[in-house]
């Protein structure tokens, strides 16, 4: 259970996240995820990282649980210590000196769109799902990452209604580069980081870095606008009020986190 980092071929190194059972990362395991995803891009003989998961989904977002006991005791410790873990996996994800393809399964809930949304490619299994049910947890945050996957006004809908787009209207909007079924996934997201990892490795940082130079939005600053907004919520009283209802509606699926 954890972060584990292995290398599957030459000039490719996998980033595992297993954190059963729905990928929900407590406080430390974002500060593990942004680590390993850095000290992977340093490695000079790394040319692509891949991103992937184990068990049921990609990422339910942060341990909603972890929050919950911190809070029933006063504190905001584990509030500021996701919002900051987060921030720094986000980065390391857009940072990474190497192009990141994000191999997403089954659900991409909240702290997951902000690592795909800053990831220079996906491929996702036919059955995956992307969606932020931040206000149904009484958070708000990644908008900016949402808003690099679909057009604003999809943006705006999905994050009002914490509704969950599937892998194939991405696709559809050109934010997933291919969709497979599940089995396939592993393969899919190796062939593509292959593909990348043959091309010269000081010239791909080189491309890296001059892509980041060219987007029209900082993302670690539109990120960290959003926080402040979560961190309201949470004075005002209203983050707990909606957070204490979380697991109550069985239809909401996974039940056990999401950010």
């Amino acid at each position: 259970m954890g972060v584990s980092t292995s290398s599957p071929e030459k000039g490719i190194a996998v980033v595992t996240v297993d954190f059963p059972p729905v990928n929900a990362l407590p406080v430390q395991g974002w500060y593990d995820l942004a680590d390993a995803l850095r000290a992977a891009g340093r490695d000079p003989d790394v040319r692509c990282v891949v991103l992937a998961a184990a068990g049921r989904g990609f990422n339910a977002g942060v341990d909603i649980k972890e929050m919950q006991r911190d809070t029933a005791s006063g504190g905001h410790g584990a509030l500021i210590g996701a919002n900051r873990g987060c921030y720094e996996a986000f980065a390391a994800v857009y940072e990474c000196e190497v192009p990141v393809v994000a191999a997403v399964n089954g659900f991409c809930l909240g702290g997951g769109i902000g690592l795909v949304g800053n990831a220079d490619a996906i491929v996702a299994s036919d059955d995956a799902t992307f969606g932020l049910p931040e206000l149904d947890r009484g958070a708000l945050g990644a908008a900016t990452h949402l808003a690099r996957l679909v057009p604003q006004h999809m943006m705006r809908a999905l994050y009002y209604t914490s509704r969950t787009a599937t892998a194939h209207e991405l696709h559809a909007h050109g934010s997933v580069w291919k969709v497979v079924p599940r089995e396939e996934l592993a393969a899919a997201a190796l062939g593509l980081a292959r593909e990348i990892a043959r091309k010269d490795g000081y010239l791909i940082r080189l491309a890296k870095a001059a892509i980041n130079g060219i987007d029209p939005v900082d993302v670690r600053r539109s990120y960290r606008f959003e926080q402040g907004f979560t961190f309201e919520a949470n004075l005002s009283g209203v983050a707990d009020r909606v957070r204490d209802t979380f697991g109550g509606d069985s239809a909401t699926a996974p039940q056990e986190d999401s950010k």
